[in-house]
């Protein structure tokens, strides 16, 4: 059954950019989740995800406010924009090689849109190919691990993270601690 029938009331369309209208941080996500972003219409709400994205933008002065899983909480990113890969919830919450191609556009445009951007956060493989891809870069020059920090052109940082998906830290393959070390270091870096 399509998600808009199963669900009326839910955002259900291409989820937007969102943060800081001048951001030196671009938080490059996977995909809007179906009961989280596909939900409520903005990046990494109102799934575990963004209980501990939206957590550690604070502890690090990204983001002000309160979380509270709802686009009108009140919270604003500071100096931080997050966008996704893939702009729609896919099937399976995987989304194919198609999507992520077809999407793209939108990612090129977002950086060509923000040339202030000194640093990127992505948030996993697919979102760290991707924004490569963007970018014109070589994925071998550039290979994806957590905590990797790769120099770009005109001295901006790429700064690779584990999804901070519920899977990945259930099954410890992500602590908060772990996260937390990769976006103070990206903080640190756009601050200074």
């Amino acid at each position: 059954m399509d998600n808009r029938a199963q669900f009326p009331d839910w955002h259900n369309a291409p989820v937007p950019n969102w943060g800081d209208a001048a951001p030196r941080l671009m938080i490059v996500g996977l995909a809007p989740g179906l009961r989280g972003a596909n939900r409520t219409g903005r990046p990494f709400t109102g799934d575990y995800a963004g209980d501990l994205l939206y957590a550690t933008l604070l502890k690090f002065g990204l983001a002000s406010g309160s979380y509270k899983a709802d686009p009108d909480d009140g919270m604003v990113l500071k100096n931080a924009m997050i966008v996704n890969a893939v702009r729609c919830v896919p099937p399976q919450n995987k989304p194919t090689g198609e999507e992520i191609s077809t999407c793209r556009r939108f990612l090129c445009a977002t950086i060509e849109a923000n040339p202030q951007v000194r640093a990127f956060i992505a948030l996993g493989r697919i979102g760290h190919d991707s924004l490569l891809s963007a970018l014109g870069r070589r994925r071998a020059a550039h290979p994806f691990g957590h905590g990797a920090e790769h120099v770009l052109e005109n001295g901006t940082r790429l700064f690779d993270s584990f999804h901070c998906s519920r899977y990945n830290t259930n099954t410890g393959r992500l602590t908060p601690a772990m996260f937390e070390d990769v976006i103070g270091r990206a903080a640190n870096f756009v601050a200074g």
